[in-house]
């Protein structure tokens, strides 16, 4: 049955009490708990580092509970109740904004700097103490969340609080589209139809009676109102993805404005630009060195393992695309025999990858047995570009970069990748890793992430590549 449509499609819809009901307390819970350890750690830190030369004045502190002053509380009252009033115990934890978090733990840094100020200009805590607790607020607030979300990814329930999605595809993409979110946790398909019948009343019929949380559509036909599907699930309460091309990854970075009567989007060029790119490098030269010396022992053991498992050298090298189009040595633990390049051009009839493009076999011969599998399948064969990462050949998270041998075999298209520095891990890599069999695919992954780049997609991605690592899923 098709409902009555109100008067005004912005009118609000009944309050969602059910759903509501249903909001997932426990995630919003751990979120919660961990935001309040970290920032009483931070103010622990911070008072243990100033308590002989700098302590809180006497007439600023009015209580002490659990060994922490009445400042600390009023802080972290209010600092939750920023956090909270940005969606941050509420949205899933697979979209977290990490930096933003920061962010805003600074802004109510400021606000209470300021609101001192006004309470009284001549009494403030001291500054070592307010820097010291400002900064360590920061580290582990990003840091716990990390932690947090690791954990809230990891040991969910499979199946508990899948999202229902109805998809909207041509009919050529139905079958790819439902095959990749089928094999997602998150997500379960509750039904499918053409995009050209979008409009129909049967498909938005279909979509209520499916029961679907979200849309997920791809090439939607134009028509004289492109907004009206999403006005008639917003009125429902359904969500809409739509899946972009690369000009409407670009379209999302505008401002709209009208000029001359005319809607535009206008993307400017930031005033503070470059400085997540400075931080992104400051983040690859101490996670590489800070790796480079924690896992001096796994260095050790694994280039000991691989010379008594087979004859040759621990480490390998191969010429790989980088930067502008220049080729570097990427160094990795060797996992296949000594002559496995000569022997490739042997086994190219029984390449896996469904374009030609990369090299792929399942069960590749040349892999040393048991040992060569175990470091692939664990990733540690990757630890030894933590070098490139300090020479500034690569970054900790970037496009793959790709061997001679199947750059020769790229589209001009798929050379964009090479306008940014290469990493050891990608979105590629946690979207499928070895599961994505053409290359086109894979690109894709690579422009929109260049599109995209943030210093909280960096993080996102090294999260989700540490769980894939810690857990195993799709490395072969």
């Amino acid at each position: 049955m098709t409902p009555i449509p109100r008067p005004d499609i912005r009118a609000p819809r009944r309050f969602p009490l059910p759903r509501l009901l249903l909001w997932p307390w426990g995630r919003g819970l751990v979120l919660t708990l961990s935001d309040i350890l970290a920032l009483g750690l931070s103010w622990k830190i911070a008072a243990d580092l100033n308590r002989f030369y700098a302590p809180i004045p006497p007439e600023l502190v009015w209580w002490v509970w659990w060994g922490l002053p009445s400042l600390f509380w009023i802080f972290l009252a209010v600092t939750l109740l920023v956090l909270a009033s940005y969606g941050f115990y509420s949205v899933p934890a697979q979209r977290q904004k990490y930096v933003q978090a920061g962010q805003l733990v600074s802004l109510v840094y400021l606000l209470a700097l300021l609101g001192q100020y006004f309470y009284n200009p001549h009494l403030s805590p001291p500054r070592s103490l307010f820097l010291s607790a400002w900064l360590s607020s920061v580290v582990l607030v990003i840091s716990f969340r990390l932690v947090s979300t690791l954990m809230l990814r990891q040991f969910a329930p499979p199946r508990a609080n899948r999202v229902a999605v109805f998809i909207l595809a041509p009919p050529e993409r139905l079958g790819a589209l439902h095959q990749g979110l089928g094999g997602d946790r998150q997500y379960q398909v509750v039904g499918t139809a053409p995009a050209d019948t979008a409009q129909t009343a049967a498909t938005l019929e279909a979509i209520l009676a499916s029961g679907a949380q979200e849309v997920l559509a791809q090439g939607l036909p134009p028509t004289d109102l492109a907004s009206s599907l999403y006005w008639y699930l917003r009125q429902h309460g359904l969500g809409l993805r739509l899946l972009p091309t690369s000009r409407d990854i670009l379209y999302c970075r505008g401002t709209p404005e009208i000029i001359a009567g005319l809607p535009t989007l206008r993307l400017q060029t930031p005033v503070f630009s470059g400085w997540e790119y400075r931080c992104k490098r400051a983040i690859d030269v101490g996670g590489a060195l800070g790796g480079l010396v924690l896992l001096a022992p796994v260095f050790l053991g694994v280039a000991l393992l691989i010379k008594l498992s087979s004859p040759g050298p621990a480490f390998f090298a191969q010429e790989r695309m980088g930067l502008q189009g220049k080729v570097f040595r990427m160094w990795k633990f060797r996992t296949m025999v000594n002559n496995a390049a000569q022997w490739q051009t042997t086994l190219e009839q029984r390449n896996q990858s469904a374009d030609g493009i990369l090299f792929k076999i399942k069960d590749d011969p040349r892999i040393i047995p048991g040992l060569g599998k175990f470091l692939r399948k664990t990733s540690l064969d990757e630890l030894p570009q933590l070098l490139n990462v300090l020479r500034g050949e690569m970054s900790l998270v970037g496009p793959r970069p790709l061997p001679l041998r199947d750059v020769e075999r790229f589209a001009s298209w798929h050379h964009i990748r090479h306008q940014v520095l290469p990493g050891i891990t990608g979105l590629w890599q946690i979207s499928g890793r070895s599961e994505i069999t053409s290359f086109d695919a894979a690109a894709r992954l690579d422009l929109y992430y260049i599109d995209n780049w943030s210093l909280n997609l960096d993080l996102e991605i090294l999260l989700e590549t540490a769980r894939i690592v810690l857990f195993g899923r799709g490395a072969y």
